[in-house]
C-alpha cells in the first residue's frame, strides 16, 4: 500500500508541474514573425504538350482503322499458323524455324534469345505484341519514329549469312519475310539430291528477291541485275509500298496490300499487275520442269538426284512463285532467273 500511494503522490505532482508550465505540453509556441518575400522567378517559354507525340500514334481515331485492317490481312487471320498446339509439339511437326515467324511466343524468342526453346504454352498468332514492344528512345524528332518495332536494325539472314539492312521500319519485315535454310542453293556441276517435296525456300524470299539475291543465278545470255539496284529497292520501301495512309481499311495500313496512291507517284498510268512477260515465262519454266519428271500429282517436288542445272531451276521457279509479287518486286532480277532457267532447260 505504501508503494501505491508513493506511486499517486509522484503522479500528482507532475500533473501539476505540466500545468504550471503549459496547457498542453506538446504545442509549440507562437509562430514568428513571416519573412520577407523572394524575387519572382522568370516565366517559362510554352512548350508542347508533352504527351502530343503520343497521342499521335495512341489515340483511338488513329488505332482503330489499324486494328481493323490487320483483321483482314493474313497475319491477322489463323491461316499462317497452326492453331491448338503447344509449341513444342508444333515444334517436333514443323520445325522451329516455323514457329519463329507462325507464332507469337516463337517470334519473341527467337529476337531476345536467338533460339525457340519451344516452352510448352499454347501458341497464340502474330498481334501487336509481336512486332511491338516498347521505344528505343523518345527522342523522335532527332532519332525518328521507331514505332516501338522490336527489330528495327540490319538482319542476318538464315541462309547465306548476309546481312540485308533497307534502313527503315522495314527491316523488321526481314525477320520473317526471307528464304528458311533447310536447303542449300544448288551450284556448281553434277548431281543434286531433293530430299523433300517442299524444296525450295519456303514462302518468304520477298525480302532477298527486292535485293537480288539468293536466286540460283544459272549463266544464261540475260544479265543480272546488280544487288540493291531494282528502283522498288532504291526509291522504295516495303513499308511505303504496303502500308500506306489509306481511308480504305482494305489497302495500306496493316493490311499490307498497296494502296493506288503508294504507286502512282512512279507509275501515273498505273501500278504494274505483273513484270512485263512474267506469267508466260512461269508457265514455260513449269512446262520443262514437269516434262523432267519434278511434279507430283499435288504440285509437290518428286524427291530424287537430278541435275544440278535442273534443281536450279526448281529452286529459281519455287522463288519466284513463292515471292507473290509476281515479279514487280524486281522485274530485271526476276526476268535473268526465268530466262535463264528457260534457256539452261531447253539447250
Amino acid at each position: 500500500m505504501k508503494t501505491y500511494k508513493l506511486i499517486s503522490v509522484l503522479f500528482m505532482a507532475a500533473s501539476i508541474f505540466f500545468s504550471c508550465t503549459h496547457d498542453d505540453p506538446y504545442i509549440v509556441g507562437p509562430a514568428g514573425a513571416d519573412g520577407i518575400d523572394g524575387v519572382d522567378g522568370v516565366d517559362g517559354v510554352d512548350g508542347v504538350d508533352g504527351t502530343a507525340s503520343c497521342i499521335g500514334c495512341h489515340s483511338n481515331s488513329t488505332r482503330e482503322p489499324i486494328y481493323a485492317s490487320y483483321e483482314l490481312s493474313d497475319h491477322g487471320s489463323q491461316t499462317i499458323m497452326f492453331t491448338g498446339q503447344t509449341l513444342s509439339e508444333y515444334t517436333n511437326e514443323v520445325g522451329s524455324f516455323c514457329v519463329k515467324c507462325h507464332t507469337d511466343q516463337g517470334y519473341v524468342e527467337q529476337l531476345e534469345t536467338g533460339g525457340v526453346a519451344a516452352a510448352a504454352d499454347m501458341p497464340t498468332r502474330i498481334d501487336c505484341n509481336t512486332c511491338h514492344d516498347s521505344h528505343e528512345t523518345f527522342d523522335f524528332e532527332n532519332d525518328g519514329q521507331d514505332y516501338a518495332l522490336r527489330n528495327a536494325h540490319a538482319v542476318v539472314l538464315d541462309l547465306g549469312g548476309a546481312t540485308l539492312d533497307f534502313g527503315d521500319a522495314s527491316n523488321n519485315c526481314i525477320s520473317c519475310h526471307q528464304p528458311r535454310n533447310s536447303y542449300a542453293i544448288p551450284e556448281g556441276a553434277g548431281d543434286y539430291e531433293i530430299t523433300s517435296k517442299r524444296f525450295g525456300p519456303h514462302h518468304g524470299p520477298q525480302s532477298t528477291i527486292l535485293e537480288g539475291i539468293l536466286g540460283a543465278e544459272i549463266a544464261g545470255l540475260t544479265t543480272y541485275p546488280a544487288p540493291g539496284s531494282a528502283t522498288h529497292r532504291s526509291g522504295a520501301s516495303c513499308v511505303s509500298c504496303h502500308m500506306d495512309a489509306s481511308e480504305d481499311i482494305t489497302r495500306g495500313l496493316h493490311s499490307w496490300e498497296p494502296t493506288e496512291t503508294s504507286c502512282v507517284t512512279c507509275h501515273p498510268t498505273g501500278a504494274p499487275m505483273e513484270a512485263d512477260g512474267f506469267t508466260e515465262d512461269m508457265e514455260t519454266l513449269r512446262a520443262l520442269l514437269d516434262a523432267n519428271g519434278m511434279f507430283d500429282e499435288d504440285g509437290y517436288y518428286n524427291e530424287g538426284v537430278y541435275s544440278v542445272e535442273l534443281a536450279q531451276a526448281a529452286w529459281n521457279y519455287k522463288s519466284l512463285l513463292e515471292d507473290k509479287s509476281d515479279g514487280v518486286h524486281n522485274p530485271g532480277y526476276v526476268k535473268a532467273l526465268l530466262s535463264n532457267s528457260i534457256e539452261a532447260l531447253q539447250n
